[in-house]
């Protein structure tokens, strides 16, 4: 019986098998990728407001307190937007009459809150309370990055859940002292041995969970 197929067949069959599977696996990782990278996440991607505030101004070069704006982040799950009476307690002798600041005059003057652009935004199954993490010795900066160092403000994590599952398996290396939770300078990280002994005792202090519950589903889907 004469050969159907010519020998190079065999080559071309092989070379498609291993090609599909090297595309596969390409794929996979550029879904990965993609997934993890800020088109997706909104990591780094300055979110543009009705009114540029500035944090670098007002908490980096003028020692605003994260508190005074958001004054429920050490007692709600949420940290709470400011009122715009809370600018105007400076505005109206700093920079009274700038253009600039007419959007706060017109929002104090008519009683409308400013529509701000929400920067961190969790996804609805995902619960997440300020105080509880305020009150184990996470600092501001843990989550939000150096937000004195930002005059437009940004999603500095990914948000992602393996994100926070990197803190809540060991929360030991990213926990600090209460009085150091709004020092935006903090290490953010506790790498060294001293470091760690010292924050597996605040561990201790804090009362903080065992693995297993902060590792359980219900403990952030609710």
């Amino acid at each position: 019986m004469p050969q159907i197929f010519h020998h190079s067949t065999n080559a071309l069959a092989k070379l498609t098998i291993y090609g599909a599977i090297f595309i596969a696996v390409a794929l996979l990782w550029v879904t990965v990728e993609l997934n993890r990278s800020s088109w997706n996440t909104g990591q780094w991607v300055e979110r543009q407001q009705p009114v540029q505030f500035s944090h670098k101004h007002h908490v980096g070069d003028d020692g605003v307190d994260c508190r005074y704006c958001h004054t429920s982040v050490e007692t709600a799950a949420s940290a709470g937007m400011p009122s715009t009476n809370t600018c105007m307690n400076c505005h109206k002798q700093l920079w009274a009459d700038s253009p600039y600041l007419e959007p706060v005059r017109a929002s104090f003057r008519n009683n409308k809150p400013i529509e701000w652009v929400r920067v961190h935004d969790l996804p609805d199954f995902a619960y997440f309370n300020h105080s509880i993490h305020v009150n184990k010795g996470v600092g501001c900066s843990t989550c939000h990055g150096r937000v004195d160092e930002m005059p437009i403000a940004y999603q500095a994590s990914t948000l992602q859940m393996e994100w926070c599952l990197d803190c809540h398996r060991k929360p030991e290396r990213f926990i600090r002292p209460k009085d150091k939770i709004f020092d935006m300078k903090w290490q953010p990280e506790n790498k060294s041995a001293k470091e760690l002994s010292d924050a597996v005792q605040l561990k201790k202090d804090y009362k903080i969970q065992g693995f297993q519950v902060l590792t359980s589903c219900s403990t952030c889907h609710r």
